[in-house]
């Protein structure tokens, strides 16, 4: 079974996300939208855009971590919620019991060993 099958996004609190967003868009070119981050849409090798999107997003709130004490967190893309959730359960990991279903596709969380929560999405059909 293929489980993780790229990098969906990456999430990490700040004191003050408005300064630190500034920060990034000033010196590292990152175009910081409204909404708090910014999407980085996928190539193929000769720079053609194909299907799929990283996002980059800095916020203040800290509950979207918990249980982790962890300033940020990693968005896994996987093929198969469902099965990866079940498969993670057999293997002994540490699998919040939360999922969701929205328009913007399937979550659940995992806790690697070091207390970091990880963030795994389907995507919706086509993206």
């Amino acid at each position: 079974m293929k489980r993780v099958t790229g990098i969906g996004g990456i999430f990490f609190q700040a004191s003050d996300p408005e300064s630190l967003r500034a920060w990034y868009r000033e010196h590292l070119g990152i175009d910081v939208q409204e909404w708090g981050g910014a999407a980085f849409t996928w190539t193929d090798d000769a720079g053609k855009p194909t299907k799929g999107t990283t996002i980059w997003s800095v916020g203040s709130d800290k509950s979207y971590y918990a249980p982790s004490t962890s300033t940020f967190m990693i968005n896994y893309r996987v093929a198969d919620l469902d099965a990866l959730l079940r498969l993670l359960r057999e293997e002994g990991c540490n699998v919040i019991d939360k999922t969701d279903n929205s328009e913007y596709g399937k979550f659940g969380w995992v806790m690697d060993p070091e207390g970091n929560k990880l963030e795994l999405w389907q995507p919706p059909e086509g993206q």
